[in-house]
C-alpha cells in the first residue's frame, strides 16, 4: 500500500503555479489562491480569477517548493485541516 501525503496547511492565501493538468489552458496558471471548496481552488491572477478543479491539476507552492498533485486535495479545507 502506498503511503500518500496531504497537504494539511491552508492554501488560501499560497502563491502556486500549475505545473501539470489534464486542460492543457490550466497550464502554467499562476497566482494567488483567493477561495478552496471540497473540489475546486480559485486563483487570482493580475486581473482574473480562475476557478480549478483540484482532481485535474498538480501544483507548486512557490513560498517551499513542494508540488502537490490536486487529488491529495480535494476534501473541505476543514477536513483537511482535522486530519480526517
Amino acid at each position: 500500500m502506498k503511503k500518500t501525503t496531504i497537504y494539511p496547511h491552508e492554501l488560501i492565501g499560497e502563491k502556486i503555479v500549475i505545473v501539470a493538468s489534464k486542460n492543457p489552458f490550466n497550464l502554467s496558471i499562476s497566482g494567488r489562491v483567493v477561495d478552496e471548496t471540497k473540489s475546486t481552488i480559485v486563483v487570482e491572477q493580475k486581473d482574473t480569477k480562475k476557478r480549478l478543479f483540484k482532481n485535474n491539476i498538480t501544483i507548486k507552492l512557490v513560498r517551499n517548493g513542494q508540488i502537490i498533485n490536486g487529488q491529495e486535495l480535494a476534501k473541505r479545507p476543514e477536513e483537511r485541516l482535522k486530519g480526517k
